[in-house]
Parts: structure tokens; C-alpha cells; sequence
């Protein structure tokens, strides 16, 4: 099968975005699950994964729906080519923000991946990641004082999950930590689709002082499954476009700031 280009996304509709979001990150969901998650019956999700399969965005299972053949590689392609100067910006931003000499926590995605290109110059850095990618963009570049966490791996960015990877974080003490995200809650709290990932998230939460929200403008109509943390838990989302009204509003009720690039 061949991947979708990433731009005809635009021709699903709301939901049937949202049900691709989530299979691309946790890899298979049940109709009963995805009908509760939406509140539509199984027959209307079974429509939705039936226009989605006939697109070849996903592959039709008994009782749900998964990813495509290569549909982990794919997904994570099509990340990469979705606001790829934005993220850039982003990287910048965020590096003009963390001093040198700073310990820093890295998180998983293409966001933050340009994060680490940024920091690249930076003198000093003390650096922990839960990215097998993050890790080898930072060795590649010739930053070689990296730790990752230990765990599991999650999807073709290498995404280290479970006990293992958490009680690393647990251990440790950040002056920042950079996060990425799938999408907001109705108060602009950051959210995302796979709970083993958010886990590792709110551990660095926990363990940092700063912590730093980044996401491209295409994360501002999208939601998840859960709640990374409250919204005070940031101290600054980094992003490359205007948020919309609700999302301003919703952050200036809860204090947060945020930055454009």
C-alpha cells in the first residue's frame, strides 16, 4: 500500500481526522471504543473507517481499525513534513529560552526533534531524552553527554515508554523540559492520545522547573484521549502561529503564556 499525502487530509472530515490521529499513535482502536470516545453509534464509526480504509489511510480488523502496511513509518514521515519551518522556528525559540549549562529533559516528536537540532550549539547542556530519534540527532551533531531513559519503545521515533523509562525520570531533576503534544482540552490544557507516553510526560512535570509546551499550529483544532497535566503545570507553549481566540482565552484564564515565532 502507499501512504496518503499528508495534504489530503483536508478532505476527511473532523472526526474522521481524529480517528486516523488516534490509530497513527496508539497503532489499533476498537469501534466500541472510538463510538464512546465521539459519542456516535458503531455504525457511524464503522462508515468512518470504511471511507478511511477505501483512502488508504487505515486497514479495516474485525471489530476496529489499524494502521495501514508501514503505517508506523508512514505516520511518522508524514509528521515530518507537516510545518517543518514552523518547527524550526520552534527549535530556535526554545533555545534562545534554555541557558547554557542547563539540565533539560527532551520529549518525543517531530516538534521537539527540532528542539534538539537547535540546542545543538549550545555549550554545557545537561541532556536526558525518552527518544531513541532525539538521542541520535544530538550524537550525530556531535553532542555526545546524552542520556535516554530506559523502558520500551513506542513507534518508529523510538518513543521509550513503561516503568522502566518513568523511574529514570523520577530519579533525576530538570531545570527544563521540553514537551510535545497531540492536541488541547476545551480549558487549553495540552492533551494526547497514548497513555503510556503521557506517563513519561507528567513524570518530567514532576521533576522539572520550568516546563516548555511546544506544537506547530496544527495541533490548535485537535484534542486526545487524556489530559497531559493542568495547564498551570506550563510554563510557556512555543508555537509558530497565532493560537485561536479560544485558546488565548482559555490560557489567559489559567495564566498561561505563550510565545510565537
Amino acid at each position: 500500500m502507499t501512504s496518503p499525502d499528508i495534504r489530503e487530509t483536508s478532505a476527511l472530515t473532523p472526526r474522521q481526522q481524529q480517528i486516523l490521529a488516534i490509530v497513527q499513535q496508539v497503532g489499533f482502536s476498537t469501534i466500541e471504543t472510538l463510538a464512546e470516545r465521539f459519542g456516535v453509534s458503531a455504525q457511524t464509526v464503522r462508515r468512518d473507517i470504511i471511507q478511511l480504509q477505501a483512502s488508504n489511510y487505515l486497514q479495516r480488523f474485525h471489530g476496529g481499525a489499524g494502521l495501514a502496511t508501514g503505517g508506523f513509518r508512514s505516520a511518522y514521515a508524514q509528521k515530518l513534513t507537516v510545518s517543518p519551518q514552523g518547527k524550526q522556528r520552534i527549535g530556535t525559540a526554545v533555545a534562545g529560552i534554555v541557558p547554557a549549562g542547563a539540565s533539560i529533559f527532551l520529549d518525543v516528536g517531530t516538534t521537539v526533534e527540532a528542539v534538539a537540532r537547535a540546542l545543538v550549539g549550545k555549550p554545557d547542556l545537561r541532556i536526558v531524552t525518552a527518544s531513541v530519534s532525539v538521542a541520535q540527532i544530538l550524537c550525530q551533531h556531535g553532542v555526545f553527554d546524552v542520556a535516554v531513559t530506559g523502558g520500551s519503545t513506542r513507534g518508529a521515533n523510538g518513543s521509550l515508554v513503561g516503568e522502566a523509562a518513568v523511574a529514570c525520570i523520577m530519579g533525576l531533576r530538570f531545570d527544563y523540559a521540553v514537551l510535545g503534544f497531540g492536541g488541547f482540552d476545551d480549558d487549553g490544557a495540552p492533551m494526547d492520545f497514548d497513555l503510556e507516553k503521557i506517563a513519561v510526560r507528567q513524570a518530567a512535570i514532576s521533576r522539572a522547573g520550568m516546563v516548555l509546551g511546544v506544537a506547530d499550529s496544527s495541533k490548535f483544532d485537535q484534542t486526545g484521549t487524556a489530559r497531559i497535566a493542568d495547564p498551570r503545570a506550563f510554563g510557556m507553549i512555543v508555537t509558530d502561529a497565532e493560537p485561536p481566540a479560544r485558546l488565548c482565552a482559555a490560557w489567559q484564564r489559567t495564566g498561561i503564556h505563550w510565545l510565537v515565532t
